[in-house]
């Protein structure tokens, strides 16, 4: 294999790997979400921070590799090229196959992360909605749920006896 192959390949690899662990923190998450801990919460949001940081440098990487892999083959560097994209110029069997078979497990992986996140975002959701519920409690008075009281009548926009005065 090509020596920016195999490079190309390695940097994958770990983006694989460092998915992976995001996988995981994004599954730790929800629990943490459903039990309101928010300290522990904070724990994974920074470790997840960390983590963007290393695949921002590897997608650096990736794209210099890709680069360098492209000028090596005559053709112009793009840093808009894909592992996808480059499998369709690559004619080596071998080269063609490794990098299909390392693109299929980051994708399966970023699929899973995706649908992790997409129910930790809709856990989070469900607590704002909660959070503005709860505060609408507190906010409003009793007699304005209970009667209904014509917008044009006298005294309807003064009355207020709830807990927080949110104008203060």
């Amino acid at each position: 294999m090509n020596v920016s192959i195999t490079q190309l390949l390695e940097v994958l690899e770990n983006l694989i790997s460092i998915h992976q662990t995001m996988l995981e923190l994004a599954a730790q998450k929800t629990p943490v979400l459903v039990n309101n801990q928010v300290v522990e919460l904070n724990t994974i949001i920074h470790k997840e921070n960390k983590l963007i940081k290393q695949i921002e440098e590897l997608e650096r990487m990736r794209v210099q590799l890709t680069g360098e892999y492209l000028i090596s083959r005559g053709y112009n560097p793009d840093p808009k090229v894909r592992v996808s994209d480059l499998i369709k110029i690559i004619f080596k069997a071998e080269e063609k196959k490794a990098l299909s078979e390392v693109q299929a497990r980051l994708l399966d992986v970023m699929t899973e992360m995706k649908k992790q996140n997409e129910v930790n975002q809709k856990l989070i959701e469900q607590s704002l909605a909660f959070i503005d519920f709860s505060l609408d409690l507190f906010v409003k008075t009793p007699e304005q749920d209970a009667f209904y009281q014509h917008p044009n009548q006298t005294g309807y926009s003064s009355v207020r006896n709830g807990i927080f005065d949110t104008k203060a």
